[in-house]
Order: structure tokens, then sequence, then C-alpha cells
């Protein structure tokens, strides 16, 4: 039966040239070879695979990795698995305004770049790449007290951005003072306080890399080099690595913490730094519906449920989890925001739906800095904003500000 598809019965024949050139790839796209890689990226999980490829085995695990069995770094994020949309149908959505106000100023996007120490580690360009992008996009960068960039330098690399100010509380009250001084003078006018790290997590990652700041080339780090060129080659002909704001700490990553950082701090000392900063107040790494309540009662302007991305304690509270029990219990006197597990658009818009004004986004970012830099930066955050748009307008919700309690839930 030549010619016949015995099982259809269809009569079979040669395409013809000009048929075949429609399924040809076309010319390549006068791109670089980053940008081109970039553009490829679909979302954020092809940019850590980017990133994987980029950066030495000791860097990504930094960013990759958290406390002891990882426990609760995999709950946030499939937490996010377990969010079930219903969404409106018959409704207008040719218009999906994703902007949305955050202590008392517009924003972007309900993103907030979270803070993250030793950035420059990622990329060279480290904080004031992340900074600029985040200008662009019209949402707040938070430089961390462990950044190796200054407040200053941030803010003259971005002067037009929102930028904000993360502060461990040190031991030398002094120190923590001249850190805000210094914040303040960079115009940095909201201050992120985080609490959950009276002492040093187990991760485990950095344990078993030997990690110091700066990195250290072992002999199993020199032969990984051989593959991570492009990286080693801007380490080693860039400024040197160094702690902006905490100069002549030890080089291990856990030792670094547990010298510096106070395990003593309490209610108290939040109260004193109230006192001593003038703008809004932030406090990250709430785990517990009592503590929103004690800290709101407080009059702090927001508080991040947050596990410090599962670095800290292992097998703690689940952010999106927590989230609902934490809005329902201080209403309206205090902003609700998550940090943890967020890496897409639809992450934020279940986030926002479950009461959070913003999500705090730190992993994500960082993947596409290692992957790109700062154009790397820029695709996650196309990236995000493409995605909640799309979600918005499936959800039938009009925007940012139509997301609800109605349009979501955890299976």
């Amino acid at each position: 039966m030549s010619g016949i598809d015995a099982t259809s019965g269809d009569p079979r024949r040669l395409p013809r040239w000009r048929e075949l050139r429609a399924f040809m790839p076309g010319r390549p796209r006068p791109l670089a070879s980053r940008a081109r890689r970039l553009a490829a990226a679909s979302d954020v999980a092809d940019l850590r695979r980017l990133a994987l490829r980029r950066a030495p085995r000791m860097v990504f695990d930094y960013v990759d990795g958290a406390a002891e069995g990882e426990v609760s770094l995999a709950r946030s994020v499939e937490a996010f698995a377990r969010v079930e949309f219903r969404p409106r149908v018959l409704r207008d959505v040719a218009e999906a305004p994703t902007s949305v106000e955050v202590l008392g100023r517009r924003i972007g996007m309900p993103v907030v770049l979270a803070p993250t120490g030793f950035t420059r580690m990622m990329h060279r360009e480290g904080e004031r790449a992340v900074a600029r992008a985040a200008a662009r996009a019209s949402v707040p960068y938070t430089l961390s007290t462990m950044g190796t960039t200054t407040a200053a330098d941030v803010a003259a690399a971005a002067p037009g951005g929102w930028n904000w100010f993360q502060l461990y509380v040190v031991r030398d009250r002094g120190r923590t003072r001249e850190s805000l001084r210094l914040a303040r003078a960079a115009g940095m006018d909201v201050l992120v306080v985080t609490v959950d790290v009276p002492v040093a997590g187990a991760r485990l990652r950095d344990v078993r890399h030997g990690m110091t700041m700066p990195p250290s080339l072992r002999w199993g780090s020199v032969l990984r080099a051989v593959g991570r060129p492009a990286w080693w080659f801007d380490f080693l002909t860039s400024e040197p690595l160094r702690f902006a704001t905490v100069e002549g700490a030890p080089d291990d990553l856990a030792g670094i913490t547990n010298l510096l950082f106070d395990p003593t701090v309490t209610m108290r000392d939040l109260s004193w730094i109230r006192s001593e900063w003038e703008g809004p107040l932030l406090v990250k790494g709430v785990q517990r519906v009592d503590y929103a309540k004690e800290l709101a009662a407080l009059g702090v302007d927001g508080v991040v449920v947050s596990n410090h991305g599962g670095r800290q304690l292992d097998r703690s509270p689940t952010p999106l989890e927590l989230l609902p029990e934490v809005v329902a219990a201080v209403g309206d006197r205090t902003e609700v925001f998550l940090d943890g597990g967020v890496r897409c658009g639809a992450d934020v818009a279940a986030a926002v739906a479950l009461g959070a004004r913003a999500c705090f986004v730190g992993r994500a970012y960082l993947y596409g800095l290692m992957a790109g830099g700062e154009p790397g930066v820029d695709r996650v955050l196309q990236l995000l904003h493409g995605e909640l748009v799309r979600t918005l307008q499936l959800l039938g919700v009009g925007g940012v500000g139509g997301l609800d309690a109605d349009v979501v839930r955890l299976r």
C-alpha cells in the first residue's frame, strides 16, 4: 500500500521546500550571548539553572541552601504548590494594574527586594545592580547590614529608587546607632529589623564547602574554577570583597554571626530602636501570631511573616500557612508582608489574596544576579510582573486591588 497510511487511508506526499521553510529556524537575532540566554529564560527556575552553570558551587549553594535538613525551605516553596485559585469569569480584564500602596507610597507591584548578605559575591556589581533594577521596576530594595556595598554607594547608584535598610542588632549598640545614622544620611527612610538571628543557623552546605568571606580557593575549588572562568575573572579583577558595615569581623560565616549578633535582644531593645528611628519600622522574622499582636501593639508599621528563607531554625512555621492568622490577628493596626518561597508572580498574587501587603523576594533575584548581573535581575522582575498580570487577568479580578481570600485557598 505504497503512498497510503495503513491506519487512516490518507495519501502521503513529499512536502515542498517552501512549506518546509516555515519550520526552519530563522536568522540568529543580533543579541549578545548573555542577553540571549536571559531572554530565553521563561521563569525563575530557568535562571536558577543558568546561575548554577555560571557561579562556583560554593557560591550557588550559599544562595540556594538553607539550615540543617532544609525542611523549612522545602515547605515554604511547597506551600505555594498547594495554592488553588478560584477564578471569576465573564469579567473585563483588559486592564490589570499591579501597583499597590505600601507604607503610604505607591510601588509598581507588591514586591520588595529582600535584604541579602554578601551580594557582591554573587556578581561583581552586587547591591548596586540590584538597587538600579529595583528602581526601574518601581519596587523597593532593602540593603542588608551584612551587605558588601555602603548605604551611600547604593543611594548614589540608584538615586531615584526607594532604598530601605535592614538592621541586625549587634552587641555594640554604638555600631547599631552608627548604622542607622549612615542609612538615614543616604536617604533610606524605611528600617527593616530582623529578629530571628540570635545565633547562626546551621547551614550545612556552607559548612561542607568551608565557606569563608571572601570565598577561599581550596583544591576542589581550584578544579571547579576551570568550569567557571567568567565568575572567577570578575571576582579576582574586582574591588576586594568586604563587609560594608561590619569590618574586622572573622571570615567564617557562622563566626561573624555569633561574634557580632546579640542573643540578648528583647522587646525593650526594639523599643529603643523605635526611639532612634524616625521613619517607618518593619520587623522581619515573625513566626507566631501572639508576637505579631505584641509588635502591632508596640506600634511598628509592619511585620514580615518570615522564617528567614529556612536559613535559621529548620522546621520553623511555613510563612504562607501562617499569613492569614497573622493578618486576622493584627487587623488594620499594621501592614503585613510575606517572605519565603516566592518564585513567580502567581505566588505574589496568592500571598496578596491571603492578606499580604507585598512579598519580600530574595533567592529569585539572586539567581538572576548570578545568571547575568544587572540584566539578570531585570529579567527576574520582568518575569514576576508578567506572571502577576497574567494571573490577575485569568483570575478575573481586574488588578491587584481585586485580590482577596475569595479567589484563593490552600488545598
